[in-house]
């Protein structure tokens, strides 16, 4: 129950930035809004004011912003199909846009409470280190690994992890130039490569928090491509994927790990969630945004009932997937 909690209000949460995205530009582009809700079924509570009906639903799961003329046409100046092309798009966006602004905020308050903050500059080795004897030296700034770009200290041992051999290609910053280190040897132990150094720690002020969470966030955000990525080219799988009842579970043992795992789960799934819907699918964001940019460039408007159309297509797939997934999630449970 507690875990069921905890997701719920996470999910919730996430949701309710979202659809305030929306919202709240739609609002500042001159949009009707029919309706704000919170879940979906039937209303267990309203209230109008301003025009716009905001109401919490039964079922803890989505929640919508009802525009005028959202999905078809309208005799209303105020609709959203009768708006520039340009406010259309920032309105798309801006749901997206607040997830990966959450994701944001609780990376910093990840980050705030530290008093120093790592960075990717080598302070001193281990007892016979063997990166030490293959050219890493004290002082050294890691740029890439392997010509993968580094931001922070997770971008590191996630290059790492994904290496099989211990040997990589290090690209460091040594004496203010860039310089390429190839075949810096690390240590593996259990098929597991490990770290044989400690890095430099930086002062913990407002702006050095800000830029490290901006750099965590950002890389967080390239881990979620390079995970579609993958998905796209065949490196990984459809079963690799999570549906609700595996997320429920890893924010189950997430809550057990105690706060701070929680957050990094939140805000992994927050930045997850604005990706995911702005990716070019139809019924998504991105799907919308998609017909936009083709009117904004051709100056030409697809047909709404057309565009719903695909849109229904793409809803359909989307919910046959979860069910995949979930299907998979059930599997995984009940095998342990």
């Amino acid at each position: 129950m507690r875990t069921i909690l905890i997701t719920i209000l996470i999910f919730a949460v996430i949701i309710f930035i979202h659809e305030c995205g929306h919202f709240f530009a739609a609002k500042l582009c001159g949009v009707r809004v029919n309706e704000f809700a919170l879940g979906m079924g039937p209303a267990l509570f309203h209230f109008d004011k301003g025009g716009t009906r905001y109401a919490l639903r039964l079922f803890p799961i989505g929640g919508f912003v009802s525009m005028e003329g959202e999905d078809g046409g309208s005799g209303d100046p105020r609709a959203f199909c009768n708006q520039k092309v340009w406010k259309r798009i920032v309105i798309v966006c801006a749901g997206a846009f607040m997830n990966l602004v959450l994701g944001f905020l609780v990376v910093v308050a990840m980050t705030a409470p530290s008093d120093r903050l790592p960075t990717l500059t080598v302070a001193q080795f281990y007892e016979n280190a063997s990166t030490a004897a293959t050219g890493l030296r004290e002082g050294d700034t890691i740029l890439a690994v392997n010509g993968r770009p580094v931001w922070v200290d997770s971008d590191l041992v996630y290059s790492l992890s994904a290496d099989e051999d211990g040997v990589v290609d290090l690209t460091v910053r040594r004496d203010g130039e860039k310089t390429e280190l190839p075949d810096v040897a690390f240590a593996v132990a259990d098929g597991t490569l490990t770290v044989d150094f400690t890095v430099v720690g930086e002062d913990a002020t407002l702006f050095s928090v800000l830029g490290y969470s901006f750099r965590k966030s950002a890389s967080i955000a390239r881990l979620v491509w390079l995970e579609i990525g993958q998905l796209i080219t065949g490196q990984a799988s459809v079963n690799d994927l999570t549906g609700p009842i595996g997320t429920a579970q890893a924010i189950g043992e997430a809550a057990s790990a105690g706060l701070s795992t929680t957050l990094a789960l939140t805000a992994f799934i927050a930045i997850n969630v604005g990706i995911f819907n702005i990716l070019p699918v139809p019924a998504l964001d991105g799907g919308r945004l998609i017909f936009l940019l083709f009117e904004l460039v051709t100056r030409r408007r697809v047909k709404p009932e057309h565009e719903a159309y695909v849109h229904f297509a793409g809803f359909v797939l989307l919910m046959l997937l979860i069910l995949f997934v979930t299907y998979h999630d059930i599997v995984n449970l009940l095998n342990g």
